[in-house]
């Protein structure tokens, strides 16, 4: 599970950062609610841990510009503010969870995993991914574009569902790696650009509009 801490007390961070660590969870942290969306706009998370009371953007209107751009990443609120009041104002803003400080770690690590658990059965539910005229059936694993099927091999397929599922996000090539091939395949090997290619030539190259889309130094995205 890949997790974004966003958490402005050294303590507590530390304590966060090594109890996750240790029960598996890939962490990456942001101190301030800037950074935090800079991460999560250019890169892809399981679920955010989001302090309320950060240095610059609060928590609760980090949760409100996220769920304003239409990005759904579970959001688990932290906050010493125990009132009904405040935690009705986190969950209206857009957050999944609320825990109030203090709590016990244990708790905390079962919200988590319930939050990606929860999200990875909704993305299973869903039949199609609509992107543009691009029409991505992930029961039938079939794709269409302007209504012509489009003939994939197994890993296309895997990596176009992969980027269709983060759509307007770019993914880096370590996470495609770690999420359509094998997590100890070899990380210096080409096949990602390989494979990039060979979906250009079947998702845009006989179209007029492009899909997909290479970022300089960041990775792949797939956008109408």
């Amino acid at each position: 599970m890949k997790l974004l801490i966003v958490e402005d007390e050294p303590n507590l961070l530390s304590i966060l950062r090594k109890g996750f660590a240790e029960n598996n969870k890939d962490v990456s942290v942001a101190l301030d609610g800037t950074t935090a969306l800079e991460m999560i706009h250019n890169y892809t998370f399981d679920v955010v841990v989001l302090d309320v009371m950060l240095p610059d953007i609060n928590g609760i209107e980090i949760c409100r510009r996220l769920r304003a751009a239409k990005n759904f990443v579970p959001i688990l609120l932290l906050t010493a503010l125990g009132t009904s009041e405040n935690i009705v104002t986190g969950l209206n803003a857009g957050a999944d969870d609320y825990l109030v400080k203090p709590f016990k770690f244990g708790e905390l690590d079962a919200r988590v995993n319930a939050l990606n658990r929860r999200a990875n059965l909704e993305t299973e539910k869903a039949d199609s991914i609509i992107i543009g005229d691009l029409e991505i059936n992930t029961n039938a694993k079939t794709v269409k574009r302007e209504g012509e099927p489009i003939i994939l091999t197994a890993k296309e397929f895997k990596l176009l569902y992969y980027l269709a599922k983060n759509t307007g996000r770019i993914v880096s090539r370590d996470q495609i790696l770690d999420n359509v091939w094998d997590i100890n395949f070899d990380m210096n090997t080409n096949v990602v650009d390989v494979y990039i290619n060979y979906l250009r030539k079947k998702i845009d190259k006989p179209f007029t509009t492009k899909l997909i889309h290479t970022m300089k130094g960041l990775g792949y995205v797939i956008q109408p």
